[in-house]
């Protein structure tokens, strides 16, 4: 596994390897890697000839500062998780290999920006569409592979592919949960014991929704998990809305679902710790 700094190191390797034959697969990420991270490690080097993971904590998408300075920074550590993954390459850069001049670009990614994370992170999404549109540039990978639990970001980023024409392939891998359910984060490591032991209540509390909307209304699940999460005084809930999983446009009513059905996208702050997490819910 080689390790890369900058990117025209990196471009002439991919060069030779493609020239070489071999399909390119990429993984981006901002390090501080977990099992999660290594699901898509994994997948992508079964589905490619050479896997490149990027290693980049992207300032343009942080909207608190405080937040950027205390996201987790293992390199190290990552690198020999990575290893073992059966990653080819791992790009570490700089803020300036990524930005050698301010990015003033601004995608047009339409009402997707707008709700849930997009009203909470203003300016978020803009970040996310800079950094990716230009690893995507750098690597030219032939297909990307992102979690589910980023269920919006991942819609904008099929988004951003669309609009500007990209021919790499978009890839959804599942969330990777704890024994106990809670999502695989790189945040989850800022938890401190007793809001690591309240945590997993988020997901109970989906899950059990998703038990409910069977029987209830739309309004109904949407409440009771309100309820469920302000009984635990650690978790403070921002959102929970239940939206088309394509137009991310929130329902009103489960007959407001198509034969894509539903997704609950919510996010909590467990003591200073802001996290996120879905659930599918069928028709």
């Amino acid at each position: 596994m080689k390790i890369i700094n900058t990117v025209k190191r990196l471009r002439c390797a991919l060069d030779e390897m493609r020239a070489a034959g071999n399909s390119i697969g990429f993984v981006p990420t901002m390090g501080a890697l977990h099992e999660g991270h290594l699901s898509l490690v994994k997948q992508c080097a079964a589905e490619s000839d050479v896997c490149i993971v990027s290693i980049f904590v992207n300032p343009a998408q942080f909207n608190d500062p405080k937040d950027l300075a205390s996201y987790p920074r293992t390199v190290e550590a990552d690198c020999a998780m990575l290893e073992s993954a059966g990653c080819s390459i791992v790009f570490v850069p700089a803020v300036e290999e990524i930005y050698p001049a301010p990015d003033l670009r601004e995608f047009d990614l339409g009402s997707l920006v707008e709700v849930m994370e997009g009203r909470f992170r203003p300016g978020h999404f803009q970040g996310v569409a800079k950094v990716v549109s230009r690893l995507f540039d750098i690597v030219g990978p032939c297909r990307a592979y992102f979690g589910l639990k980023d269920f919006q970001q991942l819609a904008v980023i099929r988004r951003l592919v669309d609009r500007l024409g990209m021919s790499v392939g978009i890839v959804a891998c599942p969330i990777v949960r704890e024994a106990d359910g809670l999502a695989m984060s790189s945040r989850n490591m800022r938890l401190s014991a007793e809001e690591r032991a309240a945590a997993p209540e988020i997901f109970r509390a989906l899950r059990h929704s998703r038990e409910l909307a069977p029987s209830s209304s739309l309004a109904d699940v949407v409440a009771f998990v309100g309820a469920a999460l302000a009984s635990e005084p650690l978790l403070r809930l921002e959102y929970f809305e239940i939206v088309h999983p394509v137009t991310l446009m929130p329902l009103r009513a489960w007959s407001d679902s198509d034969e894509a059905g539903a997704v609950g996208c919510i996010a909590v702050y467990c003591g200073e710790v802001r996290l996120i997490d879905n659930i599918t819910y069928r028709n």
